[in-house]
């Protein structure tokens, strides 16, 4: 019989199951870096919808431009265009409408993902997915229809923006979740870390695209990423599948501990085994819960009642039973700063990066990839520490701490030159995008699956969209107070950033107290699960 090939025997050394895991891995990352593609648009063209007048007209903080920029040929103006940009975001007060477009998409986001929470879990995720990513890929391309169609009212470009952040919000509760579905808590912090580079990968490919076309026909910077997504959404109705035992998958790594497996499985298959736990020795999460608080070390407070119809536990969890879960509410609000910084640079950092390099919209819009770029491997750097450290809190406190202290040394060095620009957006990227990341993936998906929901896999949506909404909350005001601090010089923006930091650090503290008294113990107070 003749020897295999190796390209079939690398095929055939993987189970069924590993290859459908590793196809929803990949489906899944794919489906989320669609949704970030469209939002990085507005960063990249922010820059043509307000330019440097060529009449001389003076800007508010903007003022130092490249001697060389003047002396551009003059070019031939559109009927729709001015020469100070695009109306109405060609008047001097540009920064304060552009941060309300960004104010108007991320505040309908925040207020949209407590609901999409709540909705999601009760409905099929790859239904509700794809609807939120072919209404997305509209919206986003209506923006751009304004280029073509002249349209210069505010209000058409706000309401486009508040439509899209509401269907937006589909998104990463649906991902979050199924992802968690298929993959259990082995080694979670470095998967989930890798898959999270997502959000990079898509503000990379978002700017590169929106780049291409922003300083010929901006309107394109938006379609183009507009039925990307809408395509993907196609992709989503005909290739997700929601859960292993929808194709009688066995749950993630059934084979090791117990602690590997998928919750609903683990509920249905070892209830008698329960039983005979009562002998073993409590668990490091049951004996160091609230400890550090001074009380019992089994505290009935950390015990989610699930009420339901009929008594059953896989009822899905109310917003407040979730908030009740020990750990949501100082991840939420030390992802509220996390994010707002965070998300402050994905919308301002190309227009900053403009007036501090004299650099056009394209090169600039280039240029601020590289913070993503750095975000990649924060994100895989916080979730192997996390991981092998066993501490999410402590790991989140120590990038931020960092983090802070970066941002200065950023705002300082890179009115330096060029090269100081790109070492300090790679490390600024780094320490800023790893927490946010951490808390949004692993973070989520421990507290969505905390001991105390006993096996309710439904409550990983609602408790990842009330994370993610809370940060979201920040992610809104992060944009809108730069564009109202930028005219006073980017430097107050700057100690925005790093009062917000420090804030995010605040709410970890008990956390990381408890961390680093309870070594057992991870994110919300559980026990981390070995590998056997």
């Amino acid at each position: 019989m003749a020897r295999l090939p190796a390209g079939i025997r690398f095929i055939v050394s993987f189970s069924r199951d590993q290859w459908y895991r590793a196809f929803i891995f990949v489906l899944t990352f794919l489906l989320y870096a669609s949704f970030h593609l469209s939002r990085k648009p507005i960063s990249i063209v922010k820059g043509e919808l307000h330019k440097h007048c060529a009449g001389g007209e003076a800007e508010p903080s903007f003022s130092g431009q490249s001697s060389s920029a003047g002396h551009r040929p003059p070019r031939q103006l559109p009927d729709n265009e001015t020469d100070c940009g695009w109306a109405p975001f060609d008047k001097n007060n540009y920064q304060q409408l552009l941060g309300a477009l960004d104010y108007s998409f991320l505040c309908a986001y925040a207020i949209g993902m407590y609901l999409s929470g709540i909705i999601g879990e009760r409905l099929p995720i790859r239904y509700y997915l794809t609807f939120g990513m072919l209404a997305s890929g509209a919206f986003t391309s209506l923006f751009g229809l304004g280029y073509f169609y002249n349209i210069h009212s505010f209000g058409f470009y706000v309401v486009t923006q508040i439509l899209n952040g509401l269907v937006q919000t589909t998104g990463w509760p649906s991902v979050v979740t199924c992802l968690s579905n298929w993959f259990g808590k082995g080694r979670r912090g470095l998967i989930m870390g890798v898959w999270n580079s997502h959000t990079s990968v898509g503000n990379i490919l978002g700017s590169l695209i929106a780049g291409y076309w922003v300083s010929t026909c901006w309107g394109l910077s938006f379609i183009v990423p507009g039925a990307i997504v809408a395509a993907m959404g196609i992709v989503c109705f005909l290739f997700l599948i929601e859960h292993p035992k929808d194709i009688r998958c066995s749950s993630t790594l059934s084979m090791h501990s117990k602690g590997y497996e998928n919750t609903v499985d683990r509920f249905r298959l070892h209830k008698p085994v329960l039983h005979g736990e009562k002998s073993r020795p409590l668990d490091p999460e049951m004996q160091c819960l609230l400890m550090a608080d001074g009380k019992s070390s089994i505290c009935p407070s950390h015990v989610v009642v699930l009420p339901g119809d009929s008594g059953n536990s896989m009822t899905a969890i109310s917003f407040t039973g979730a908030l009740r879960i020990p750990g949501v509410i100082e991840f939420s609000l030390c992802l509220l700063f996390a994010k707002l910084v965070s998300y402050t640079f994905l919308f301002w950092l190309p227009l900053y990066i403009t007036s501090v390099d004299h650099l056009d919209a394209q090169k600039a819009g280039e240029l601020s990839t590289l913070f993503d770029v750095g975000g990649i491997f924060g994100g895989i750097l916080a979730g192997v520490i996390s991981d092998r450290l066993e501490k999410r809190a402590s790991t989140c406190g120590l990038m931020l701490l960092l983090a802070a202290p970066t941002l200065y040394v950023f705002s300082s060095v890179s009115k330096m030159g060029l090269e100081a620009t790109v070492a300090m957006l790679l490390l600024s990227g780094a320490l800023v995008s790893g927490p946010y990341a951490l808390i949004t993936t692993a973070v989520s998906a421990d507290l969505g699956t905390h001991k105390s929901l006993k096996g309710n896999a439904h409550a990983l949506s609602t408790v990842t969209a009330i994370i993610d909404g809370t940060g979201s909350v920040g992610a809104a005001l992060g944009p809108l107070l730069a564009g109202l601090i930028s005219p006073s010089g980017w430097s107050n923006v700057f100690y925005m950033l790093m009062f917000a930091d420090a804030c995010a650090l605040l709410f970890l503290i008990r956390l990381i107290h408890k961390e680093l008294s309870c070594p057992g113990l991870t994110a919300g107070g559980q026990a981390p699960l070995k590998e056997h």
